[in-house]
């Protein structure tokens, strides 16, 4: 390089950014969101916040396995390092064509990022990167590299360090410094080192082949074996504290041919399908699954109409609460505590907030029940797509060793959304109808984001299985809820996303021999492509718009794969209809409440019992309402049991009344009122007899009434004027409430409307603090400000100033605070200055501006080369 190559060479991070169009500066901050909040001053900031040890940490985690390989190569190469230094730590003496074919575009991740900076010919990662990248005895490199021959001698004595080279063959020197250089270039030979490695016994070999990919510690005696005495005394092994010794990084090297890393992964691992459906059949299937998610969640929440489970002191739903909500709903613990944590996450309920604190219905459940079917799952699948709550973790313990509850606090993990689209999107890639091995998505998942666990810095970093564990939830509840069909990925799951289109690729492998009724191979002989291609990144909806968009897209797609909603039944002598598809929102609403649901699946079965009956009748209907009802909707004539059924109760419900005393019970036929007495039943109820058609109850009204029903009567509940209460299915509902907000895993990525306004604000300050001033009068070098120092000067320099620069036209540096008390600096070329005010033309914000005198800390005037 020539003197005039290397003075234009960036002399650090700030000037290298400095020199970057806004366009890469926009990419930068697009990838490193936490640099813009706040928005920094000038360039030199922008810098020094790319540094810090918390920003460093978060860019490292979002490295891709190679690109994390280049920065670690990076670590334990020299600084700077030329480009083909780093190709020899990554691809070997011997070379690799797919590792130099890729390492250019790690190198210009590793730059976007801010990461490593400088000319091919002088690649620097930033402090702070190689700290934590770098071998350390406390902190190994995942290379298995160690110390360089210098940093491994430092504390050895001088003596010591000639005795070595005495015996590899190498002159003394003067000092221990030279002595060192020699044997590290000694080491760097690949001619002289083999001959070297030549002399050791076979034994010797053998501690050098454990130390070579790491860890390169070994432990050995005060009088160590021959063998290791060998190694020693050459320099092979060298000391590091009493009874430790340490494999040098460039004989390390030399033993592995040059490689820092036992095996670079510069391709990701495909995706790997695990059978093959026609598209139909995918759709199909997951539209059945969303009908059946819709019903989970409808009967979760007419399970807890009238109240839910009370919540927990702590937030939450206690572990027995669970259980029965898993009974009701006849699935498995932790699907339950998914569909409630669903219908909480898109705000379907909520705490009631009363004294007696229950979870029940929110009053956007019953807007959510008035909308197409379509839309409600779209609601759903959207939600659970941006949530952070993330009930697979229900059941675990906390930091505090404390058992986390469905519904509870510290349930959100920010990853959780991220990890959802990706797995959803790499289902994308593959050709549609197509089903992945679950060990192919979570492989390709850790090769995208292999830094994960402890951290380097020493604080505790997330879970080094997280992402892991969210990727497998990602996958059964995306089947749970329908966005997948027999494990791939169905088309309002790909609008849900913002995926494009797929090629149809599944009819040229029907076309190859796949048959059945999914058009899928069965046997374990079956080839199925496996798709070696870097899958493009979907980006997932940003805005609300976006999502809006995107949501309502699936929702089209879903329509039409949904049944036409049914408006019959079959009725059947055994007490039961059988409700062949899905029925009409009038219909079902009235039969859920006439009748209970015995069994689901393609056909839902429902049957009356008198307890069934007596709950339509104790919510307003009549005994001819439900004939009626049932004539008109049964495609089969009503069985006469039924009509029986029906009559009967409605002949026993209402003779008994019960109100509030504490609680009394009144009957026109006394006789009833004697049954009542007499049946041992009763006991606990402390009835007492106020006159010949009326009781009293020491307990309350609710109590009453379900001791009466447990003994077989059919009492009504009345007001305290006589008339029958009608209870109703949306009787208990919470006041209005928001549903629970995400938690963001940092901050949000900025637009482009906001990027640019930062780009343009931190290039407007940078101008200000780098534009060179001429010194004041009668000043020195000295008494120049500070870097990022504002300037200062009295008022009447101030204004004598301003007044000249009118005249002259040259533009002056003035440091400015606002009404907010934020401090700037600012490069202006005044235009008018009358009333206290100063109207100049700013170069930072490129528009004329009207600034207050008493806010002008300074003004200096620029040096001539800086106009």
């Amino acid at each position: 390089m020539s003197t005039e190559e290397k003075s234009a060479a960036p002399r650090s991070l700030a000037e290298a950014l400095r020199v970057r169009d806004d366009v890469s500066l926009a990419a930068l901050l697009r990838s490193r969101p936490d640099l813009i909040t706040p928005v920094p001053t000038d360039l030199t900031q922008l810098a020094t916040r790319a540094g810090t040890r918390a920003s460093v940490v978060r860019a490292l985690e979002r490295l891709d396995r190679f690109t994390l390989q280049t920065a670690e190569a990076l670590a334990v190469a020299a600084d700077p390092a030329p480009y083909e230094e780093l190709v020899r730590l990554m691809a070997g003496d011997e070379g690799d064509p797919v590792v130099s074919a890729a390492l250019p575009r790690a190198v210009a991740l590793l730059r976007e990022q801010a990461l490593v900076w400088g000319a091919d010919d002088r690649l620097r990662l930033v402090r702070t990167a190689r700290e934590l990248l770098a071998p350390s005895p406390q902190h190994p490199s995942p290379t298995g590299l160690g110390p360089t021959v210098r940093e491994a001698t430092a504390g050895m004595s001088p003596g010591r360090i000639q005795e070595i080279l005495a015996v590899v063959g190498l002159p003394s020197t003067h000092d221990s410094v030279s002595a060192v250089s020699a044997l590290g270039a000694l080491f760097a030979d690949r001619p002289r080192m083999a001959a070297l490695l030549a002399e050791p016994p076979e034994e010797s070999r053998e501690v050098l082949a454990r130390l070579v990919w790491g860890p390169p510690y070994g432990q050995v005696t005060h009088d160590p074996a021959p063998h290791l005495r060998h190694l020693l005394d050459r320099g092979l092994l060298l000391p590091t504290a009493p009874g430790t010794v340490v494999l040098p990084r460039e004989v390390a090297l030399h033993l592995r041919g040059g490689r820092a890393h036992r095996a670079p992964e510069p391709v990701p691992p495909p995706v790997e399908a695990a059978a093959a459906h026609r598209p139909q059949v995918v759709d199909a299937t997951a539209a059945g699954q969303a009908l059946t998610a819709l019903a989970t969640v409808e009967d979760l929440l007419k399970e807890w109409d009238e109240g839910g489970p009370a919540v927990l002191r702590a937030g939450g739903l206690s572990v027995r609460d669970l259980k029965r909500t898993a009974v009701a709903l006849d699935v498995p613990e932790p699907v339950a505590a998914f569909w409630a944590e669903l219908a909480y996450a898109a705000g379907l309920i909520a705490s009631d907030g009363a004294e007696d604190e229950r979870y029940a219905a929110t009053p956007a459940y019953d807007e959510w029940r008035e909308l197409p079917t379509a839309e409600r799952w779209a609601r759903l699948a959207g939600t659970w797509l941006t949530a952070t709550r993330t009930p697979g973790v229900v059941g675990g313990r906390d930091a505090k060793d404390r058992t986390l509850s469905a519904l509870g606090p510290n349930l959100d993990r920010s990853a959780a959304p991220e990890v959802r689209h990706r797995v959803l999107a790499l289902l994308a890639g593959l050709p549609e109808g197509a089903s992945p091995t679950e060990e192919s998505v979570l492989a390709r998942l850790r090769w995208e984001r292999p830094l994960r666990g402890p951290r380097r810095d020493g604080r505790e970093g997330q879970d080094d299985d997280l992402r892991t564990r969210l990727a497998r939830w990602t996958l059964s509840e995306a089947e749970l809820l329908g966005v997948t069909g027999r494990g791939a990925l169905a088309a309002p799951g790909r609008a849900l996303i913002g995926a494009p289109e797929p090629p149809r690729a599944v009819e040229a492998a029907e076309a190859s021999g796949a048959s059945g009724a999914s058009g899928a191979p069965e046997g374990p002989g079956d080839k199925l492509p496996v798709h070696h291609h870097r899958t493009p990144p979907v980006p997932a909806p940003a805005t609300p718009a976006e999502r809006a968009a995107a949501t309502a897209r699936a929702a089209r797609l879903l329509a039409p794969l949904f049944p036409e909603p049914l408006d019959h039944v079959l009725l059947q002598a055994d007490l039961t209809a059988v409700a062949p598809g899905p029925l009409e929102r009038p219909l079902a609403d009235l039969l859920g409440v006439l009748a209970d649901v015995e069994s689901k699946g393609g056909a839902t079965v429902y049957r009356f019992t008198p307890g069934s009956v007596r709950r339509a009748l104790d919510s307003g209907q009549a005994a001819a309402d439900l004939h009626t009802f049932l004539a008109r909707h049964s495609r089969t004539p009503v069985p006469q049991p039924l009509t029986y059924l029906i009559d009967d109760v409605a002949r026993r419900h209402g003779r008994l009344r019960v109100g509030a005393a504490s609680a009394y019970v009144r009957c026109d036929d006394d006789t009833t009122l004697d049954e009542i007495l007499a049946d041992k039943r009763a006991s606990g109820l402390a009835l007492r007899r106020l006159a010949p058609t009326v009781l009293a109850a020491q307990a309350d009204p609710a109590a009453l009434l379900e001791g009466l029903r447990a003994m077989g009567f059919a009492p009504a509940a009345e007001s305290a004027g006589g008339d029958v209460l009608i209870a109703r299915a949306d009787a208990h509902r919470t006041p209005p409430r928001t549903a629970p907000e995400p938690v963001p895993d940092g901050p949000p990525v900025p637009d482009d409307t906001l990027l640019t306004a930062a780009i343009r604000a931190v290039r407007a300050g940078d101008l200000a603090a780098t534009a060179p001033r001429k010194p004041g009068p009668g000043s020195g070098a000295g008494d120049a400000p500070a870097a990022g120092g504002l300037p200062r000067t009295g008022a009447a320099e101030t204004l004598a100033t301003m007044q000249a620069a009118v005249m002259t036209g040259e533009a002056l540096w003035i440091g400015y605070v606002n009404a907010e008390g934020a401090a700037s600096q600012r490069v202006i070329a005044p235009i008018r200055v009358e009333g206290g005010f100063v109207t100049a033309y700013d170069h930072t914000a490129d528009e004329v501006r009207t600034y207050p005198l008493h806010r002008i800390t300074g003004v200096a005037e620029l040096a001539d080369d800086a106009t």
